[in-house]
């Protein structure tokens, strides 16, 4: 009998562990790791969105959508004022002015990132992530000797995207075609690709050579190639089946990006949405032409909103709404005539894309990096606005502390909590890069080192922050940077001086040595 009962009480416990395992199995399913989905703009700036209270004729409502019932931040920065080095601090968690070749990159350079690097997409993957990239890269493909007619070896593929559609670099540099995972779409092997950043093709037109081939004027640097009646930066020839439709292009990548959504909605999914608005061209399709009342720039960020509530509605219809993680932002500040007459200066109206904010693209002034930034998870995150200092450069290792992973770059900060607006406390300091040159913000305070050259690029009509004598800023109190500080604060641009240092070390090459004078 004591026999009996002892297999009877062992049979129990195997049993109640049977349970307990299941309940173990039912509340790993509940806590499935979420989806992220991050929506990166081209050019857009920290007024350029309703939300952000200067785009008061400018209509956003589905970015203003995720300000108001996400996590809208007032000092939410890009690594840096232009397009490539902020790209890069985004996808490696690290300092773009630490690569030297992370600069305003050619359609024809080569990968910068290293495929040994840690990246975004490369820890997601580690922790049974989808990865995918969708639109803009500009970051680099090949190893500088690039066949665009072979499948391109380093790209986004070796970086850790599982898939990747892109467009080389920007809308106004050749290549002008699609990269579907290292192929080019549509390329008709009896014609070609051939691109070069130094001279023409023997033949070939131009928008120099061949004015009437334009149809949008050119106003500084787009005067090579002409396709679709756009003159481009660099030259192409062949490829004519491959070239892509401008006036489509928006709605051609978002159908990828929503096929990606489609197809992994069973899994744990990153998609890295890189919109090409509202870079030049502005392009819109057109059935937003003349939408704004401001010409093709505020065409083109109406289309973009209407191409992120499209994202969300697929979001949504496939049930993974809820456990998504929204993150939305810009790689720099706005900038009207950058190289075409398209009437965005012309047709600006009283609206003011870099809001209350000083400078633009290009810049040290805070319209440079500062953008528009906004998290947003339905029924996880609490509607807030916040002050908390975030940095593109952060995503890495916050989203690494979400999901349970412990990696983490030098440079990227654990900043989750405020993400998710569970707290409003986020970086302390911030070095912040605008065509090599460097500034640095720590709290309330931003410093703009001395700085050689023009105080302005007259081209594109933007203040960039050189001075010869050093700029101290309390951007809290001024957040539009007219009172410069730096004599009356003496012990605090010493401080700050001494922290930047830390960071950055020798900033001074092609800089003036401080002196208060």
């Amino acid at each position: 009998m004591k026999s009996n009962k002892l297999v009877l009480l062992i049979a129990a416990f195997i049993g109640l562990m049977g349970c307990n395992s299941s309940k173990q199995e039912s509340s790993s399913e509940v806590a499935k790791k979420p989806n992220i989905l991050l929506i990166y703009l081209d050019d857009l700036g920290y007024g350029d969105m309703g939300a952000y209270g200067a785009a008061t004729n400018l209509k956003t409502p589905n970015m203003d959508f995720l300000a108001n019932n996400g996590v809208q931040f007032s000092n939410g920065y890009a690594t840096s004022a232009t397009c490539t080095p902020s790209r890069f601090g985004l996808i490696t968690g690290t300092y773009p002015w630490r690569n030297e070749k992370a600069r305003i990159l050619p359609g024809s350079a080569p990968l910068i990132i290293s495929p040994e690097a840690m990246t975004l997409p490369k820890m997601l993957q580690k922790e049974g992530y989808a990865t995918g990239v969708v639109g803009k890269w500009h970051l680099g493909l090949g190893d500088g000797n690039m066949d665009w007619n072979k499948t391109i070896n380093l790209g986004p593929n070796q970086v850790g995207f599982d898939e990747s559609y892109i467009m080389a670099a920007t809308q106004d540099r050749v290549p002008t075609v699609f990269i579907d995972n290292g192929n080019v779409v549509g390329l008709d092997p009896n014609d070609p690709i051939q691109v070069s950043y130094k001279e023409n093709f023997e033949g070939e037109p131009t928008a120099i050579t061949n004015p009437e081939l334009v149809k949008m004027k050119w106003h500084h640097g787009h005067n090579n190639s002409v396709v679709n009646g756009i003159p481009r930066i660099g030259f192409m020839k062949g490829g004519e089946s491959a070239k892509w439709d401008d006036y489509e292009m928006a709605d051609h990548f978002l159908v990828k990006a929503k096929d990606y959504i489609k197809k992994h909605k069973d899994e744990p999914f990153f998609l890295y949405y890189a919109m090409q608005q509202p870079h030049v061209p502005r392009t819109p399709h057109p059935r937003f032409e003349g939408k704004s009342g401001m010409g093709p720039r505020g065409d083109a960020i109406i289309e973009a909103d209407w191409c992120i509530g499209e994202i969300m509605k697929t979001l949504e219809e496939q049930g993974v709404l809820d456990n998504t993680l929204v993150i939305f932002s810009s790689d720099n500040g706005p900038v009207l005539n950058d190289g075409y007459y398209d009437d965005a200066v012309e047709k600006l109206g009283d609206h003011k894309p870099a809001g209350v904010l000083r400078g633009g693209k290009y810049s040290l002034f805070e319209a440079g990096a500062r953008v528009p930034f906004l998290t947003y998870w339905k029924g996880k995150i609490t509607p807030m606005k916040s002050d908390a200092i975030v940095c593109q450069m952060d995503l890495l290792t916050s989203i690494a502390s979400l999901i349970g992973s412990d990696i983490k770059t030098d440079d990227s900060e654990n900043v989750m909590d405020a993400l998710l607006g569970e707290s409003k406390e986020g970086r302390i300091d911030l070095v912040l890069e605008a065509t090599s040159r460097t500034a640095y913000r720590r709290g309330d305070w931003l410093l703009i080192p001395s700085y050689k050259g023009p105080a302005e690029l007259k081209k594109v009509a933007i203040e960039i922050g050189n001075d010869p004598e050093i700029q101290l800023y309390n951007l809290k109190e001024d957040p539009s940077q007219q009172n410069n500080l730096a004599k009356d604060h003496k012990d605090k641009v010493a401080e700050m001086m001494e922290a930047f240092t830390k960071i950055r070390g020798d900033h001074s090459k092609g800089t003036k040595n401080y002196k208060l004078r």
